[in-house]
């Protein structure tokens, strides 16, 4: 088997820099894929999913987000961060990696966990073409109905009086979090994307129901859902199996 490189990376947005893993085969014009973690994670819970893209002939990027989590490596303002300011991250991390000399800029692959997902569908609507496939893994989908609640998993706030900045279990987060998707309508913002897409979401999902991957299914154009019997946000060792198989009939 060819041997995979592995590679830490930088990149800047607004002065921010965000940093990560790249692992990919030797070889030029390599598709490049991008995933994203989930909300309080980082790039650690991404990193086997950008070793299995590599192992498959990727230029494979996983890093983490500025303020998305309490143990990543990026700059760490998490009063700061909105799904909006991840996707410009997100953007920032594209640039990067289309501007190596050994990848094709034409052939990316964005794939996004819970929150992660939000964002990669988020970057995949905006930028059309110039993203090929997109990969959700049980996306946050709920994000806007959360707020609208008043409830953000360990968050609970007056929605019509969200404080400045309020704690979400250990991690503390800014008004804007919630204020910005409150009259948001995250579904059919994402379902602008024409490409393809994938989705893949476990039917015992405490955190985010998979009715809103059911939903975001029949508003895109172009996309598939493969339910996980059982699975739960985060998948297991065997339902990651499970996923990545799919992942890989859809590639």
């Amino acid at each position: 088997m060819e041997a995979i490189r592995q590679e830490t990376f930088e990149c800047v947005r607004d002065g921010m820099t965000i940093r990560g893993l790249y692992f990919h085969p030797q070889g030029q014009s390599l598709p490049i894929a991008i995933v994203s973690h989930g909300f309080m994670a980082n790039y650690r819970t991404t990193k086997g999913y950008a070793q299995w893209f590599a192992g498959h002939g990727y230029a494979a990027f996983c890093f983490d987000f500025n303020g998305g989590g309490l143990m990543g490596k990026s700059d760490r303002d998490t009063t700061k961060m909105t799904i909006f300011t991840e996707e410009q991250d997100l953007k920032a991390v594209i640039a990067y990696a289309s501007s190596l000399p050994e990848t094709d800029e034409g052939r990316i692959t964005l794939m996004g966990c819970s929150q992660g997902g939000v964002v990669s569908a988020l970057t995949a609507a905006d930028l059309q073409e110039e993203v090929e496939r997109l990969i959700l893994f049980y996306p946050a989908l709920c994000i806007p109905d959360d707020a609208r609640a008043g409830k953000m998993m360990l968050a609970k706030f007056d929605p019509q009086n969200i404080p400045e900045t309020f704690f979400c279990g250990p991690m503390r987060l800014g008004r804007d979090y919630a204020a910005s998707v409150l009259d948001f309508d995250l579904i059919a913002e994402i379902s602008r994307y024409a490409g393809r897409v994938l989705i893949v979401h476990g039917t015992a999902d405490r955190i985010v129901h998979y009715r809103y991957s059911q939903q975001a299914q029949a508003a895109y154009p172009n996309a598939v859902l493969k339910l996980i019997p059982q699975g739960q946000h985060g998948f297991s060792k065997q339902h990651d199996r499970i996923a990545l198989g799919y992942v890989g009939q859809f590639l």
